[in-house]
């Protein structure tokens, strides 16, 4: 048994895995594992192994697995993206054109697109018999006192955009009669003290209404 005595005292201070081995005289042995092998026990640790006499044992208890805490991975380094451009106003289509110039001038943008779709059929090249020219189908006078190229289609709808918003300035919001004066000039409007009874002024403001409502 002194050979037990002098494994007992190297190994009294170390933590093992495995289990502890509960003594009759009330010592604890920590140890990988043990067989049964008659009247004797092998208690086996990583140096070897010692027998005992089985009734020298009270009990097995198993020990207490602590976890292995798992070592954190270094931090992602997070790459904030450029943020996306803008597109140019010369790359812009038509819609997008008429939805930047609703923006800065705080109109609908549905509004500013049915107008478009109505005055050109978003064709920027557009000409109308009376010589109204591009998307928001300026007459060049009226291009002119805006300060705008109306062969340029920025421009063109930015100017009509901001042509839009002062005659509904003007005419305290009434669309009606900001549309009118837009198709057939403020001076029809201020005659006839309203819509003018022109048949191509009501159907043009008939047909932008209904774009804008519709769902």
């Amino acid at each position: 048994m002194r050979s037990f005595g002098l494994l007992f005292l190297a190994i009294t201070g170390c933590v093992f895995a495995g289990e502890s081995v509960i003594l009759k005289s009330g010592s604890t042995l920590h140890i990988d594992r043990h067989e049964a092998d008659g009247g004797k026990i092998r208690l086996y640790t990583g140096a070897g192994f010692i027998e005992m006499d089985a009734v020298t044992i009270s009990s097995f208890e198993a020990d207490e697995v602590i976890p292995t805490v798992p070592v954190a991975p270094p931090p992602v380094a997070v790459v904030t993206p450029p943020p996306t451009p803008a597109p140019s106003p010369a790359n812009m289509t038509p819609q997008e054109l008429a939805d930047a110039a609703a923006d800065k001038y705080n109109l609908p943008r549905k509004l500013v697109r049915s107008l478009m779709g109505a005055e050109s059929a978003f064709q920027s090249k557009a000409v109308s018999p009376k010589g109204a020219i591009g998307l928001m189908q300026l007459m060049p006078a009226t291009a002119q006192t805006l300060g705008a190229d109306p062969n340029d289609p920025v421009q063109n709808v930015d100017a009509g955009t901001r042509y839009l918003r002062d005659l509904l300035v003007k005419y305290d919001g009434q669309l009606w009669h900001a549309l009118a004066a837009y198709n057939a000039g403020p001076g029809a409007v201020e005659k006839y003290r309203g819509i003018p009874p022109y048949q191509e002024t009501i159907k043009y403001i008939y047909r932008i209404h209904d774009a804008y409502t519709k769902p």
